[in-house]
């Protein structure tokens, strides 16, 4: 049996199922990942900072015209549609029960059609004032200037993305945790694991069958039951079309 086949009939087998993937569910869709050789961190800064200090919170706080440079620059990326993986996820939570744990803030799970989207590190469709709390799109952050600035009180306005410093949302964490421990079978896709505490996340899993769609080989032993060194969208096109 290929691997293709192997993952379609651990799939069909499970009833409760987690996709936790990364920035490479979306690379495929023409966003940047971070850590790769062709990743965001290892491009020389045009800034004189390495982008990623600047996804901080001190940077946000201290320099927050250029924080917004960089973001609009990198983080939002309009262009970017929902990839094969994200519609294959979005058609099989019809049938089965799925729970997609994002560490990606762009939103194209919910573009595609998942409604079960935990999103760990935030959206860059959210942003609130940081004075009033007052919420605003992203399209409403795009008609501002660079720094947003709340119409209703003049503070600045903060997208809801978690950045370096500050920690993740507890309901969003505790519904993961509760997710996994009750999962039969967990998907792990485009991720390095390298950033903490989400990627602690996985060893909350109780089952045997934990599946790695990754293009580099992740040195996980524990209860792997199959692992792809491909690309994540790649894999799930092959999978819809069941070659």
């Amino acid at each position: 049996m290929d691997d293709i086949a192997k993952l379609k009939k651990l799939i069909d087998e499970a009833k409760n199922i987690v996709f936790f993937g990364g920035a490479g569910v979306s690379t495929e869709s023409g966003i940047k990942d971070f850590r790769s050789k062709d990743g965001l961190y290892n491009l020389k800064s045009k800034y004189g900072r390495p982008y990623e200090e600047m996804l901080s919170h001190t940077f946000f706080m201290s320099h927050t015209d250029t924080f917004y440079e960089f973001y609009r620059d990198f983080m939002i990326n309009k262009s970017a549609k929902p990839n094969a993986a994200h519609k294959y996820l979005a058609n099989l939570e019809k049938r089965k029960n799925l729970t997609i744990i994002t560490q990606n803030i762009d939103g194209l799970h919910q573009e595609a059609g998942s409604k079960n989207v935990l999103e760990l590190h935030g959206s860059i469709h959210r942003n609130y004032c940081m004075r009033c709390n007052e919420f605003y799109s992203l399209s409403d952050i795009e008609k501002m200037d660079n720094v947003p600035i709340c119409p209703h009180c003049g503070g600045i306005i903060k997208p809801d993305v978690v950045l370096y410093e500050e920690g993740l949302d507890q309901e969003v964490l505790k519904a993961s945790v509760d997710a996994i421990e009750k999962a039969d079978l967990i998907i792990i896709a485009g991720t390095s694991l390298s950033v903490y505490p989400a990627a602690g996340l996985i060893y909350y899993y109780r089952g045997s069958n934990i599946v790695i769609i990754n293009k580099d080989h992740l040195p996980l032993t524990r209860n792997v039951a199959l692992e792809i060194n491909a690309p994540v969208g790649e894999t799930f096109k092959k999978l819809e079309n069941g070659i």
